[in-house]
């Protein structure tokens, strides 16, 4: 999809962070976007926010095919058709503990938003684009668990691993059929270094009731990304923010030159890439995740929270 002046995008999550950067990002090239979001007063902050007309904002539910399908139906008859979907909505748990002990309903929230939530609009969106034979989906993960997993870190990179694989194989089919409709994985990276300041970070903020855990103290938001700025500071470094308009850009980037892999590349993640493939290859321990790192929190740390 080389021009993209006019078409229409779905983004899930976006009413913050990587979501709403990326809904930006298409409104600079000329489309229509429609941002979706399950808390609403964010959704509603960021269309005023971003302040034009060819952008609109819908309450969605990823874990809710109807819910995908209603955001889908008001895509079209504000703008009459859909190009491109982001399925960018995702959770940090906040699980406490060792990934033995982590609650069952952790794991369902997850596996629910970022997992299913993804294969629910693929399955809403994606028969639509390939019987038009025009569009492309983009689906976030990370290079947490998309390349190699934060082991500290036990659910997150599980749903993004899955993610991941489940774009290769879209990717794969799209291709086996003829289709010209397009898929890419997108990395949120930046050209210009430092932390991504996201909502991701907020684990367990906006958890539905039915993923309690069943004690309220137990279901309370911490804000990880202080916590590692904290941890930088005590050891004499500092976290730079980057800006999330890079990411927007390496989406759109993605979809114009038909990019699979979307993300910057980083000669650190790459040596973990290696090291993973060679464990792979040559049978070894996974020695490559043992490696210390003040992004993640130990599991002592994590049972304090």
């Amino acid at each position: 999809m080389k021009d993209l002046v006019g078409r229409v995008a779905v983004v899930t999550g976006g009413g913050g962070g990587i979501g709403k950067a990326i809904g930006e990002a298409f409104l600079a090239e000329g489309m229509k976007v429609v941002l979706a979001d399950i808390v609403e007063d964010q959704l509603g902050d960021a269309v005023k926010d971003i302040g034009s007309d060819d952008v609109i904002g819908v309450a969605t539910d990823v874990t809710s095919v109807d819910s995908l399908c209603a955001t889908r139906d008001a895509a079209i008859e504000r703008f009459g058709g859909v190009h491109v979907i982001v399925n960018n909505a995702g959770v940090g748990s906040g699980a406490k503990g060792q990934l033995w002990e982590h609650h069952l309903n952790d794991w369902k929230w997850s596996l629910d938003v970022n997992v299913l939530g993804v294969i629910n609009g693929m399955n809403v969106f994606v028969p639509a684009l390939v019987a038009q034979n025009e569009g492309h989906v983009v689906n976030t993960s990370s290079g947490n668990g998309g390349y190699t997993p934060m082991a500290s870190s036990g659910i997150y990179p599980v749903t993004k691993a899955a993610v991941t694989t489940l774009t290769e194989c879209l990717w794969g089919q799209l291709r086996e059929s003829g289709s010209n409709v397009g898929a890419s994985i997108l990395f949120p990276s930046t050209r210009t270094p430092g932390v991504m300041a996201t909502g991701i970070w907020k684990a367990g903020a906006n958890r539905p009731t039915r993923y309690s855990r069943g004690d309220p103290s137990d279901d309370q938001v911490q804000d990880a990304l202080a916590g590692y700025i904290a941890r930088a500071k005590a050891a004499g470094e500092e976290v730079p923010i980057a800006p999330l308009s890079e990411v927007g850009e390496l989406c759109v980037e993605a979809i114009r030159d038909d990019v699979f892999w979307a993300t910057v590349p980083m000669e650190r993640q790459n040596d973990k890439l290696r090291a993973r493939t060679d464990s792979q290859i040559h049978r070894t321990p996974p020695d490559y995740l043992l490696e210390p790192t003040l992004m993640a929190k130990s599991a002592e740390e994590r049972e304090k929270d």
